[in-house]
Order: C-alpha cells, then structure tokens, then sequence
C-alpha cells in the first residue's frame, strides 16, 4: 500500500479553503490533480465530497470518511462511505488523500502506518479571494508535520503562481512506479 496526500495550500498560512471553497481558482492546479488521481481510489472527507461537481470524480473510486455511518453517496458502485480510518490499514494498492484539513490532520498526524508515504505539496503564492465569506480553512498542523517528518525529492515545478514539490517520509522507501507516476503527471503540465 501506498498513500499518498495531494493538496493546495496558500504561502505563508496554509490555507486550503474559506468555508467549504477552494479561495483561488487556477485552472492548472485542477488538472494536475487530475492526471495524478486519475484512475486510483482516493479518500475525502464528507464536505470535500460534497464539493466535487456532481459529487463524483470520474474515473476514480472515492472513499467518503465520515462519521455518519448512514450517509448516503451519489454512485454507490465506485463511492464507499468508511467511518474509521483504520479501515485503511489493509487497504492494498495507491490511496490519494485529497481533503479536507481534518482528514488531512488525521492522516498526517495519527498512526504511523496511515501517514502518507508521499506528499504532493502545492503552495499557491498569489492572493486569496476577497469575496469569499466564512473561516479560513489551514492545514498548518500538516506543513508543520511536512517539514518535521519528510524530505523533498523532486525539483520545484512552478505554473500559473504555484510552487509543487514532491516529498517522502523519511526513512521509507516508496514504490517507484507511484513516484514515477506522479513526477510524470506534473512534468506534463500540457496535457490534461
């Protein structure tokens, strides 16, 4: 098993969101996403479910981890609700966490077997929207946990004011055909 978490987060506060929405909208960093979740499984929590048009990402499984065990998806075929982290500790195969901050917080802070083996670390450094409204969303705890526990192992890729960087537990060896996958997907930024 390989897990890895995928994010945007703002220079500087680590913010990822004001209420439920992403505060920039940059077209490119939506489809790196895209190339490197396109078909794997990945985990959300309800909210960032909730936010995907449609409520589904095409051609991906999605794992919804919430704590309503009665919670219903939109395409019960390829959407799972799971109630417990844990439930991942035997998953097999490449497992993208994709959000929001508490699920982040969860995977990156909680048992070692469950943190990710790779971090896909996108820093957006221009300006927050202004017309949105609500709390500011961070995920400082995990940049904090990023910077502790992980060594970069890729170049610096900047597009369209974002800087992303690939890193790597310390101490682990990670599957090679993951890494691989995901340096080639941001490497072809041309492509969607």
């Amino acid at each position: 098993m390989t897990i890895v978490a995928i994010w945007c987060r703002h220079a500087g506060d680590s913010v990822i969101g004001i209420g439920p929405q992403i505060p920039w909208h940059i077209s490119s960093d939506f489809k790196r996403f895209k190339r490197i979740t396109q078909g794997s499984s990945v985990v959300a929590g309800q909210t960032t479910y909730e936010s995907f048009p449609n409520r589904t990402l095409p051609n991906r499984k999605i794992y919804v981890l919430t704590f309503d065990e009665n919670y219903e998806v939109s395409d019960k075929e390829n959407h799972f609700v799971v109630t417990n982290i844990n439930d991942f500790k035997d998953f097999e195969g490449t497992l993208y966490v994709v959000g929001g901050a508490s699920i982040y917080k969860l995977f990156m802070t909680g048992a070692p077997k469950l943190m990710p083996d790779i971090v896909v670390d996108c820093v957006y450094q221009g300006e927050l929207n202004p017309e949105l409204k609500g709390p500011k969303v961070d995920i400082s705890i995990c940049a904090d946990v990023l910077a502790q526990k992980y060594a970069q192992m890729s170049q610096d890729y900047e597009e369209d004011n974002i800087i992303t960087r690939v890193y790597v537990k310390k101490g682990d060896f990670v599957d090679q055909s993951v890494m691989k996958h995901i340096i080639t997907a941001i490497e072809n930024k041309g492509e969607k």
